[in-house]
């Protein structure tokens, strides 16, 4: 027999059932990794094996595995033809911890992700799961894990729940659906639907593995290697970019990157995260980023560049745009620092620019915002109006959005390196947005356990 109950615009769903019912849903999983790995890659695919049509939203899973020391661990989303940032994803603590299972991944869905009708699967989701401290882990003694498992097939020690309902595997502690009624409200289980975000936004909490990580590229990113300027020419290296936990305030991963020199050009390393599309055009992008007044290993004095920016694809285009944000803690091209440049512009190539400078030490956390709507470009930073550019150097054609740290020039010999980190990054495209009102919002996508949303249009 099936109860629907409806409560506050929620679906709630109560399941009685004998021991010979079907299953209202059925979980597959498959492994894409052996035992011992850097990054645990386990598959899952949800059917809805009932008569009645399913809201994904109402759905989670749990992937139980076993915590190796006391390392954090991190999440993404592949790939999965709903879309990963329908996906929501987070670790959680066993409140009663058992043998092979002291952790978990709760996987659950957003409105967006529609509905499972009857017969219906979601296909192939697949997800990564991984120690931040980027160490190997040990699935062998994950409860979840099953090594002879490289295609498809049924699993219950992947457990599902519909409304805070336990319908599919057995949990660790023996409990499975046939053993009666389990009431909404389990613990671990969304206990209400994650919401939609809203059109027209950009953003990402940074949890990846390194820069080879394939949701890197299936998310847009691409961690830059290879030839070109500015700074030291030719020297850009994708080693320079990898996703450490946060610190220092900052919430789960953090993308870094690090600039480092012998002091010569063979010896030089600079680091660039872009978007692999231009994304940016009008409206409001908001990063949190920690700036370095001081090298992390060497002598100080490099004239060292910390930026945010987006730019135009093509320098060569007739509808050139750019924005920037260029902290030099010691100054550069012949300026004393500390400074901090905003500058807007036109031409590159003919130099056609508008900026201001701020002349001050920034080591440590800030939010930087750059808001281009009404004709007008503004730069504000920790919520206060640095710089504002008009009409002419209004964005005119859709650009990437970049972070780097290079070298500006070789002024000394020896070992020294520069990290910059960036803890995430909000684009909500074509309107005015407060910093204040970024921050509730990706507050609340780490509530929901939304690590990377993009809701922009597809064109």
């Amino acid at each position: 027999m099936v109860g629907l109950l409806v409560a506050g615009g929620t679906v709630l769903y109560s399941w009685w059932r004998s021991a010979e019912s079907s299953p209202v849903l059925t979980v597959r999983y498959r492994t894409d990794a052996p035992a011992r790995t850097g990054v645990a890659k386990p598959w899952l695919e949800v059917i809805n094996t009932s008569d009645r049509t399913v809201k994904l939203s109402d759905v989670t899973l749990r992937y139980y595995y076993t915590a190796d020391g006391d390392t954090a661990y991190g999440s993404n989303c592949v790939q999965t033809s709903l879309g990963c940032s329908r996906i929501t994803g987070r670790t959680v603590a066993a409140e009663d911890p058992a043998p092979k299972a002291d952790h978990y991944l709760l996987i659950g869905f957003t409105e967006a992700a529609g509905t499972l009708k009857p017969g219906g699967t979601t296909e192939g989701i697949g997800i990564q799961l991984y120690r931040v401290d980027h160490e190997k882990l040990n699935q062998a003694d994950d409860r979840s894990f099953d090594a002879e498992d490289t295609t498809y097939q049924e699993s219950k020690l992947v457990t599902a729940y519909l409304g805070g309902t336990h319908v599919w595997g057995e949990e660790p502690d023996g409990d499975t659906p046939s053993s009666g009624q389990t009431s909404p409200g389990t613990p671990g289980a969304s206990a209400s639907p994650v919401a939609a975000p809203p059109a027209g936004v950009l953003f990402d909490d940074f949890d990846y593995t390194g820069p080879d990580d394939p949701a890197l590229a299936a998310n847009g990113w691409a961690a830059r290697s290879g030839e070109g300027g500015p700074g030291i020419e030719d020297s850009w290296s994708a080693q320079g970019v990898d996703f450490p936990a946060a610190g220092d305030g900052g919430t789960g991963q953090a993308l870094r990157l690090r600039a480092s020199t012998d002091g010569t050009e063979s010896g030089t390393r600079q680091a660039e995260f872009h978007s692999s599309r231009p994304t940016f055009f009008t409206g409001t992008l908001v990063a949190r980023v920690h700036l370095s007044d001081k090298p992390v290993s060497g002598a100080d004095g490099d004239h060292v560049s910390q930026s945010f920016f987006t730019i135009s694809p093509d320098h060569e285009s007739p509808k050139y745009s750019e924005l920037d944000y260029e902290y030099l803690p010691n100054g550069g091209w012949g300026r004393y620092g500390p400074l901090l440049d905003t500058t807007s512009w036109r031409s590159s190539d003919q130099g056609d620019r508008v900026t201001s400078s701020q002349n001050q030490k920034l080591g440590g956390w800030h939010t930087m915002v750059i808001t281009a709507t009404d004709d007008k470009v503004v730069y504000s930073l920790d919520g206060r109006k640095l710089f504002t550019s008009g009409k002419k150097y209004f964005p005119r054609e859709r650009m990437t959005i970049n972070f780097s740290a290079w070298f500006i020039d070789l002024p000394f010999k020896g070992s020294r390196a520069w990290e910059m980190k960036v803890d995430w990054l909000y684009y909500q495209a074509d309107k005015a947005v407060s910093a204040k009102d970024a921050e509730k919002a990706v507050t609340g996508f780490a509530a929901d356990g939304t690590p990377y949303v993009n809701t922009l249009p597809k064109a």
